[in-house]
């Protein structure tokens, strides 16, 4: 065994070798790195497979019962009266509301000039990008802030039904979250395809269109149900919440016995269940901090809708990443002429292919993977059954390379905000004398965005190490097949790892 994992840190360093760098700048000033990139995708490449080692080493301990510390935050009173209280609630619905109302407004009245109107620049930077920051580092803040969630809780009220979760049709239990799946690819097209996105009026168009699917899906299955599976972005922040330190939860089982949202699953408590939330008494609920990740490990059921959504986010941020550099643009350039058939639609079209291809290629390496895993393990299960039963260690691989591939998106171009504020509809108004504002873009530098992106790309597959281990540690027989078992899961760690510093090298690497 001890040959085997020198082996694979050898094979590791190799891969990172090979890979060949390009050159771009970013920034507005030009950043050599003290050593050749070769050396630090080596590295990092070697530093995972060492934190695998050690894992491996000294996390040995299989628990049936999945108990972490936590402590709840609506224990002391005086603090419960705080978070509960209906001046903080009301404040925060009334203010979030208003920023959903004024972001639709300034794209269909204001100026269709998008670095002067409020609505692209929050949607696209602060909202986009922002909350799935808040959503891995603080917790499920969009639960709280769903303005779509909020304005139908108070339809509800206003028509006599508050706290009823009343429906037209039951929610087909085969449809899963492939739903919010679809609706989140069609957002991942806008974002990266669709070339009028950034404009106003366009962009505020969208949003009405998806308020309509979203208020459908609410009133024809119920509020909790669609936004469980359903509402794209109350699925995915909850991806990514899983990570953070911060959880709601009820206790005892009186309500899961009665809840269709399938709440206790996992059989460690009712967890993240806002529905089985709502309706608990003050006493029953509780608002808990924990360590980072652990919801990662939580030993409920994992769909196969759910395993795909997931792929698919990761995915997607990549191949975001992935247009940024000259080997994409080598790509374009000589698919174009093929796609000429398309007429002016050529680049679309293009783009489009990527952004379909690129997922169902991470798919077919994952399950790949997977029937790796389930060899060396010597399991007898699906393979699709392994790959939901480690999907969720991809998630923090998709926030670490979400926050490299954002990060001088939301510090530098995010200061924009800062004159819209005061002038958001573009009239010319400066209603908090911020409107002189000049986006300052030496704030940061591509030094600091390097090493920031290596840091926490190379934690973030450490974190997604771990937590592959303590799952297989969970469901393997004993500990040596649940490390043999690792092994194929640390080759695809270490292979995204320098994937990734790869891509996010070539807008700062000269």
């Amino acid at each position: 065994m001890k040959n085997l994992k020198v082996s694979l840190v050898i094979l590791a360093v190799g891969i990172a070798l090979t890979v060949r760098p390009t050159y771009a700048h970013g920034f507005g000033e030009r950043y050599d790195l003290p050593v050749p990139l070769n050396l630090f995708l080596a590295g990092a490449a070697a530093t995972v497979a060492l934190s695998f080692v050690v894992i491996g080493l000294f996390v040995r301990h299989r628990s049936e019962n999945f108990n972490y510390p936590r402590y709840n935050l609506l224990k002391p009173r005086w603090l419960a009266a705080i978070l509960t209280g209906r001046v903080l609630l009301t404040s925060i619905r009334t203010g979030s509301v208003s920023l959903f109302v004024l972001v639709i407004l300034t794209g269909l009245i204001g100026t269709n000039k998008p670095i002067y109107n409020l609505s692209p620049t929050f949607v696209w930077i602060i909202w986009w990008v922002g909350m799935g920051y808040a959503s891995a580092l603080v917790g499920n803040l969009w639960m709280m802030l769903n303005p779509w969630k909020i304005i139908y809780d108070w339809a509800e009220r206003l028509l006599g039904a508050d706290g009823g979760d009343g429906v037209l049709f039951r929610y087909p239990e085969h449809w899963n979250v492939w739903p919010a799946m679809l609706l989140f690819f069609a957002f991942a097209w806008t974002e990266n395809v669709y070339s009028s996105a950034s404009e106003p009026a366009r962009l505020a168009l969208l949003i009405l269109l998806y308020s309509m699917i979203t208020w459908t899906g609410m009133a024809v299955f119920g509020k909790h149900e669609w936004l469980r599976h359903g509402e794209a972005f109350s699925v995915l922040f909850g991806f990514f919440a899983r990570f953070s330190p911060s959880e709601v939860r009820v206790e005892g089982s009186r309500l899961c016995r009665t809840c269709d949202l399938g709440c206790n699953d996992s059989g460690s408590g009712c967890v993240d269940c806002y529905g089985c939330f709502e309706r608990a008494s003050p006493e029953d609920r509780q608002l808990n901090l924990r360590p980072y990740a652990v919801g990662l490990a939580n030993p409920g059921r994992v769909s196969t809708a759910t395993a795909a959504f997931v792929v698919l986010a990761l995915a997607t941020v990549t191949f975001d990443g992935l247009r940024a550099t000259p080997m994409w643009a080598d790509i374009q350039t000589e698919v174009y002429s093929a796609a000429s058939i398309f007429g002016s639609n050529s680049r679309e079209a293009i783009v489009t292919v990527g952004l379909v291809l690129l997922p169902l290629i991470f798919l077919a390496v994952y399950l790949i993977f997977s029937l790796a895993i389930r060899q060396l393990s010597g399991e007898r299960v699906p393979v699709l059954e392994v790959a939901r039963r480690f999907v969720f260690s991809l998630i923090p691989i998709a926030l670490a390379y979400n926050m490299a591939h954002f990060l001088s998106l939301l510090v530098i171009q995010g200061q924009f905000i800062i004159p819209l504020v005061s002038d958001p509809f573009g009239f010319g108004w400066d209603l908090f004398g911020s409107a002189d504002y000049r986006v300052n873009i030496g704030i940061i530098n591509a030094k600091f965005v390097w090493f920031t992106s290596v840091a926490a790309i190379v934690l973030g597959h450490i974190i997604a190490v771990y937590i592959a281990h303590v799952i297989s540690l969970r469901t393997v027989s004993n500990h040596s097949s649940a490390l043999r078992g690792q092994y194929p899961m640390l080759l695809l760690m270490v292979s995204y790892t320098v994937t990734s510093l790869w891509i996010i090298a070539q807008p700062i690497v000269s």
